[in-house]
């Protein structure tokens, strides 16, 4: 684990102290064991987990720096990424991981207990669902997406849980600009503005990473998020029914 020091601290000014590199090398071990059993996810080579998941996960410090992080939500966390990694290094904040896959939670529960993290909270559930539950309804100051849905989709699940004043961080790919584009009306609708894109580079990634920050700056009208399964199906588009 000392290159993911040494490249945390180089590409994104973290510092992980002895007691985080081991969280993180726990975290790994039992991500390899569990994923031989469960299949949670695609990236099985432990170089590839430290630099797609680690490192790709603790990059999200770039955009979060100098804000107010006391609660996080993570929506369609899979194996806890980017939340748990986030936790590790900022071991303060109150973090909330959504999923709707049965495994995924059992996995995150299972970490949570084995690195005694303190303040998580694992919730099973489609992404839409926690936005139109009262205890969670614009009550973060961040909420999270990686590789979950298309930006006009994603920012329907995440903007009603974010608190005015708070923001959305959602983790792209090369696509980034174009849907920040096509996002528009979905953002101004729920009450975002676009902010800023950060880029990232990963190593041994080709791919441009993108932080995609989006500013919480009016309240989200009570008919969204609208149910399961409508946001992929209909998104908030300028010329789309809805």
């Amino acid at each position: 684990m000392k290159e993911v020091a040494q490249l945390a601290y180089e590409l994104f000014g973290v510092q992980l102290n002895a007691k985080q590199l081991a969280a993180l090398e726990r975290y790994e071990k039992e991500l390899l064991t569990w994923n031989a059993k469960y299949n949670l996810t695609a990236i099985r080579e432990p170089a590839q987990i430290r630099s797609k998941h680690f490192l790709d996960s603790i990059s999200s410090a770039l955009a979060l720096r100098g804000s107010t992080c006391r609660k996080i939500v993570d929506v369609g966390t899979g194996a806890g990424f980017p939340g748990i990694p986030l936790k590790i290094i900022m071991p303060e904040i109150q973090l909330t991981l959504v999923d709707s896959v049965e495994k995924k939670i059992m996995f995150c529960r299972h970490i949570v207990e084995t690195l005694q993290l303190k303040g998580v909270q694992c919730i099973k559930a489609r992404a839409e669902e926690p936005g139109r539950m009262t205890q969670h309804r614009e009550q973060y100051d961040w909420a999270c997406g990686r590789a979950v849905a298309v930006l006009p989709v994603l920012l329907e699940y995440l903007l009603p849980l974010v608190s005015v004043g708070g923001h959305v961080l959602a983790m792209k790919g090369e696509s980034a600009a174009a849907e920040v584009q096509q996002s528009d009306y979905a953002s101004r609708l729920l009450g975002g503005r676009l902010r800023q894109l950060i880029p990232v580079t990963l190593p041994g990634v080709v791919e441009q990473h993108y932080l995609v920050v989006i500013d919480k700056v009016a309240a989200t009208v009570p008919t969204y998020p609208r149910r399961v399964g409508v946001p992929a199906k209909h998104p908030l588009l300028e010329k789309a029914l809805t």
